[in-house]
């Protein structure tokens, strides 16, 4: 065991944060700390490294081990460049490295015993070097800068002129480097594009330290955790195994709960009807019975009712209007910024029902699409076009489309002025904003507040094409769970970019990955994404290409024609496919009502009306084990 809690217990006056809790962490364990916003997980990683007093509780270390904390905002104003931060932290190796080097250099002009004892202690510092990898501490740096998406060119970059991102990336590339027994991660995966997050997914899974994270990433919990902390009411929880586990467990511990509590009010129902229908007998005897069972029930210790997962925020997108069936088609779309060229003919559509989403490396272009489509942003060339009644609703990541001078109150009437005070407190309020929160400034809100109110205007908007650029930055588990309900049961039409990968293999039906400034397309969740790339992967890598073999530059031209028509073949199959089961449904429902008639004593007594309806039950039965040979054809 390397860390322990014991009973910690904190409090902001009325407010219990935690309340006893207690866990240990094991030596290589990898653990992760759950609970919605505001349930205490930052502040219960600030109580072990010693920033915050608990109010009661005991932390204790394992005696010469060390941590690492990495907080969530880095504040930091150094004019060092971000390779000399890094490897600023090998400073012990580096000087074992210029010592040794005036070694040999002294080695040249002694002899004898001075010689034989600079040797042996030319030895001892060379075997203590290359124990702590002193000879790989430059590529060790580069490796982890790479891996938290640094470009070689951004090296030089001075730490003062970096994004808060950027600053938070270092911090923990430094943190990494510093190879501490137990890593205390506060949400390390918010600032890394999905490469960055796979890059160290893979990191600390073969970290040979403990790791305690904060994280509302799924994916990257179910590849990472393999124990779970949850912190619910003020209570810390502890469950084995991944993300995954966690939540089917929950749920079963759940249900469990909702039983037993539904159980013991249909019992003390039952008793309080019992001791009624006594005590109405107004007999001796029978009011003592009543009397007994009434001392009985006092005793009984009354199960709290389980609090509903979803009670908390009401989410649910409904189109005004239905569009058109073709409901954005680009063309040829190009942008480039200086020195920085982003993409170039882009060609894509989507179409009513479709799930689009938009995924690629930080800086390929991503929200600049999305920009374009709401206008915000011109291209360089290209065109997109909307089909006929597509009314968009766009969620941008910075929230720029919030008025930060305004109240809560005033954001939501301001655009939607035949609202009543009554119905806008109800929409805030199913958003988590109650009381007097209502009249707070949009710019005194957090991150995840900001994002919910952005919610609740898109949700009033009833548009039927939403365009949403990272909608679940900064929403706990929770609400990311209820966004992707709401998103799957939308009847509209969603194009969106996200890094977060659960998201995305809940709701998507298609991923469009910009990659060298072009668009690949995958028809299908993440889950199908990856299982596509690592089969390119291994047949690319199985069959290397000749330089004779190499692709014009027309193949881009080609690959999108080919794109085209595999999409136009997909949505055939599909219209094939509905058509089918339509008809399918449609036999089924005849075959039943001749069924019925047939039970019919008018019916069953006519002969000729027989045999009419035992033909039609025969052809129908023909016709239907042919449209169900077909319907497995296509579904495969």
């Amino acid at each position: 065991m390397i860390l322990s809690c014991q009973n910690i217990s904190k409090s902001f006056g009325t407010d219990v944060i935690l309340s006893g809790a207690s866990f240990h962490i094991e030596d290589h364990e990898k653990a992760a700390l759950v609970g919605i916003n505001g349930a205490g997980k930052t502040t219960l990683l600030r109580i072990i490294v010693d920033e915050m007093e608990p109010d009661s509780g005991v932390v204790a270390l394992t005696r010469g081990k060390t941590l690492g904390y990495l907080e969530q905002h880095q504040d930091v104003n150094s004019t060092q460049t971000i390779y000399a931060e890094l490897l600023s932290v090998k400073q012990e190796l580096l000087q074992m490295e210029q010592r040794l080097r005036a070694m040999e250099h002294e080695m040249k002009h002694l002899t004898g015993n001075a010689l034989s004892d600079l040797m042996e202690q030319y030895n001892r510092i060379s075997v203590e070097f290359e124990h702590g990898n002193g000879y790989a501490v430059r590529s060790e740096v580069v490796g982890i800068l790479k891996g938290l998406g640094f470009a070689e060119d951004e090296f030089d970059k001075q730490i003062c002129t970096l994004s808060g991102g950027q600053k938070t990336r270092v911090a923990l590339g430094r943190l990494l480097l510093s190879a501490p027994d137990i890593l205390l991660l506060d949400e390390p995966t918010n600032h890394l594009d999905m490469s960055s997050i796979a890059w160290l997914e893979n990191y600390l899974t073969g970290y040979s330290g403990a790791v305690l994270i904060v994280a509302h990433d799924r994916y990257f919990l179910n590849r990472v955790a393999t124990k779970i902390l949850e912190i619910d009411g003020g209570k810390l929880s502890v469950f084995a195994g991944n993300y995954s586990a966690y939540a089917e467990k929950k749920a079963q511990l759940r249900a469990a709960a909702w039983r037993a509590y539904l159980n013991q009010q249909q019992e003390i129902k039952h008793q309080e009807a019992v001791i009624a229908k006594l005590k109405s007998f107004n007999r001796e005897k029978s009011i003592k019975r009543a009397e007994s069972r009434e001392k009985m029930l006092d005793k009984i210790e009354v199960l709290e009712k389980p609090t509903e997962v979803r009670s908390d925020m009401h989410l649910r997108f409904t189109p005004q209007i239905t569009s058109g069936n073709d409901v954005l088609t680009v063309e040829h779309l190009s942008k480039s910024f200086p020195g920085n060229p982003l993409f170039s003919d882009l060609n894509f559509t989507i179409h009513r029902g479709e799930r689009v989403a938009v995924i690629g490396d930080n800086g390929t272009g991503k929200t600049t699409i999305l920009k374009i489509l709401n206008e915000l942003v011109p291209a360089d060339k290209g065109a997109f076009t909307l089909g006929s009644r597509v009314h968009i609703g766009y969620y941008d990541q910075e929230h720029q489309l919030l008025h930060m001078e305004k109240t809560l109150m005033e954001e939501i009437s301001d655009v939607y002025p035949d609202m009543t005070n009554t119905e806008i407190r109800n929409v805030l309020a199913s958003f988590l904003f109650t009381g007097d929160d209502v009249f707070k400034r949009v710019s005194d809100l957090s991150g995840g507040e900001r994002g919910r109110l952005a919610l609740a205007r898109l949700m009033l908007s009833k548009a039927n094409f939403l365009i949403l650029d990272e909608p679940t930055n900064h929403l706990d588990i929770v609400s990311k769970e209820i966004l992707e309900e709401a998103l799957r049961n939308y009847t509209g039409t969603v194009l969106y970019v996200s890094h977060d990968r659960y998201f995305i293999n809940q709701t998507a039906t298609r991923i469009l990955e910009l990659k060298n400034q072009t668009l690949i397309n995958y028809i299908g969740n993440y889950d199908y994404y990856l299982e596509k790339v690592e089969e390119l992967t291994k047949l690319y890598s199985s069959a290397p290409v000749s330089a004779a073999e190499q692709p014009a530059a027309s193949s881009s031209k080609e690959d999108w024609a080919r794109r085209k028509e595999e999409q136009a073949l997909e949505r055939k199959r599909q219209n094939e496919l509905k058509k089918t089961e339509e008809r399918i449904s449609e036999l089924e429902t005849r075959s039943a009502e001749i069924d019925a008639l047939m039970a019919q004593e008018e019916i069953f007594t006519d002969v000729q009306k027989c045999m009419e309806l035992s033909q039609e039950k025969a052809d129908l039965l023909s016709e239907l084990d042919s449209l169900y040979e077909k319907w497995e054809e296509l579904s495969e």
